[in-house]
């Protein structure tokens, strides 16, 4: 079983990262979050690598997006349609597991079904297009850190 789903393993990273989420600073300063006047405080922080969060979202962003928690580190997707192929649908979960730009620091789960006479099924999906999807995510954060430092 892959250590991402290992429910003991889930739980020290739960109380690794415990303190990582939480709102630094004073109420006002949620205010940043938003757009608002800035100060010299830490203001509110996501508990995740920015880059990573930022590439996920650009990456599928074609998809609809049914669920984004930056403080859990995951994303989901509704289901999606491709146009051109109307008897199968595609849903994304992706991971951000850690605050640093790593190439373990994202896990993408994607799930298939096909339509067989008139209902969902579900089936398997190729295992290179998990791992594609998420050295897509990485050479995006990379590229988006690379053109900062620039």
């Amino acid at each position: 079983m892959p250590n991402w789903m290992d429910a003991e393993a889930s739980k020290k990273r739960l109380e690794e990262n415990k303190n990582k989420g939480k709102v630094q600073g004073k109420v006002q300063d949620t205010f940043k979050l938003f757009g608002g006047e800035s100060n010299d405080d830490a203001g509110a922080k996501i508990g995740v690598n920015a880059l990573l969060w930022r590439a996920t979202l650009d990456t599928i962003s074609f998809m609809p997006l049914d669920n984004a928690d930056p403080f859990g580190g995951i994303i989901t997707t509704e289901w999606y349609i491709d146009p051109s192929n109307q008897n199968e649908r595609f849903k994304i979960t992706v991971y951000i597991l850690d605050t640093r730009l790593r190439a373990d620091a994202v896990k993408v789960s994607i799930f298939r079904q096909i339509k067989e006479n008139g209902e969902w099924v579900n089936t398997s999906v190729n295992k290179d297009t998990a791992q594609k999807l998420e050295n897509q995510i990485l050479t995006s954060a990379r590229i988006m850190r690379q053109s900062r430092v620039n």
